[in-house]
């Protein structure tokens, strides 16, 4: 290897290694029938299994064989893929649709083609990072608003909306480190009186919320002024990709035409697509009606743990952060839950979190024996050391032994 290249791997590697925030992969075998827990999964409504959705994935393969072979635009978009956007745009209340490799795809090709120069794009200051990797691409300006601060983005959007410029304003309804959301219809007012281009990511909230399943932008009512729908099929749908929603059908036209990640890429697999087909029915069929249960037995679940956490997000959504700060410690602490419960969580260091904020991060499920897993955590974090460490001083979050 190049000598200057190989210092500049190292020299990174052992800072990583150094502070604790070194990432490695570890083969892990998630068995069926198991007793052990694996909460760093996000198969929200545990459907990855379900035999229905196996059995359609396994007659697409039958079918359509094992892979799409080559681009959408070159003869690659096949029946079945659109029969998924087909079935998306009724369950979610949308005219267009689009299939994507995956969200994070997906977001980087919105923001890379759609605002141009002169523009001005909002964020949330917590927005997942293909957001702010796309806006690298263009020449219009990014400012992030305060957290699910909509005073805030009031403030900016008065500042900035001008009929000569579009401002986009871009959020996630359930965001994924944090668990919380906005109010989209204080959002929905405010589009109202300022007219800006909405874009809502819903990975997180898709199957979990909405009357049929379909989404907290259903929840909310505001399927119609939401101009972008983003959303994933690899968390509650089961599969793999994602897909985006639009009112404007020269939308749709505009990014299969524009975004090289829709064009030069191997499309998603027919097996995929018909697992997410299959998902979207049960979940319409089989699973709504528990919804109001686990909404309500994930916030009990969540004040359970307010002892420890006094600044944990009391939100309803499957994302439990437990935020330790120090990130050795929170590494120390998910392998003891692993090894003393066979509870496997998720471990967000920074820089996918602030400095000071590693957490363990459980994706909570539907069929999660609630009260159980109180119990556990409640029993695992009962000793907090006395003396606290300086950003936990600040913060609240409790550092543990």
């Amino acid at each position: 290897m190049h000598k200057v290249l190989n210092q500049h791997i190292h020299e990174y590697l052992k800072e990583r290694e150094e502070t604790k925030l070194l990432r490695e992969l570890t083969a892990c075998s998630v068995r069926n029938n198991s007793t052990d827990l694996y909460l760093n999964l996000n198969d929200y409504l545990q459907l990855s299994r379900h035999p229905l959705i196996i059995e359609a994935a396994q007659k697409a393969l039958a079918e359509w064989g094992t892979t799409s072979s080559g681009s959408p635009v070159v003869g690659s978009y096949w029946p079945i893929h659109q029969e998924l956007e087909e079935a998306l745009k009724e369950w979610c209340g949308f005219e267009y649709g689009l299939l994507w490799n995956s969200g994070y795809t997906a977001n980087k090709a919105l923001l890379s083609s759609l605002p141009q120069k002169n523009d001005v794009v909002l964020v949330d200051r917590y927005v997942h990072n293909s957001v702010l990797i796309g806006m690298r691409e263009t020449q219009a300006k990014l400012i992030r608003y305060r957290h699910l601060d909509l005073n805030h983005l009031e403030d900016l959007l008065r500042l900035y909306t001008h009929p000569d410029r579009t401002v986009f304003v871009v959020t996630e309804s359930v965001f994924s480190m944090e668990g919380d959301y906005p109010d989209l219809k204080q959002m929905r007012l405010l589009k109202d009186r300022y007219q800006f281009f909405w874009i809502v990511d819903e990975a997180h909230a898709m199957g979990w919320y909405g009357p049929r399943g379909n989404g907290l932008v259903a929840t909310f009512g505001v399927e119609k002024e939401v101009d972008i729908l983003v959303a994933t099929l690899g968390k509650s749908l089961a599969s793999q990709g994602a897909f985006t929603l639009f009112h404007d059908r020269h939308l749709r036209s505009y990014l299969l035409n524009r975004t090289p990640e829709f064009i030069y890429s191997t499309y998603l697999t027919p097996a995929a697509t018909a697992a997410s087909l299959a998902a979207i029915e049960v979940i319409q069929t089989e699973l709504i009606a528990r919804q109001s249960q686990w909404l309500s037995q994930t916030l009990q679940l969540k004040n359970s743990l307010t002892h420890f956490f006094p600044s944990l997000p009391l939100y309803d959504s499957p994302i439990l952060p437990l935020v330790i700060g120090d990130p050795e410690t929170t590494l120390r602490l998910a392998a003891e839950l692993a090894e003393q419960h066979h509870i496997y969580v998720g471990v967000i260091r920074p820089p996918s979190v602030p400095k000071g904020t590693s957490r363990l991060r459980l994706s909570l499920h539907c069929n999660l024996a609630f009260d159980s897993l109180a119990q556990i955590l409640e029993d695992f974090f009962k000793k907090p050391v006395k003396k606290r460490g300086e950003h936990a001083k600040k913060t609240g979050y409790l550092i543990f032994e």
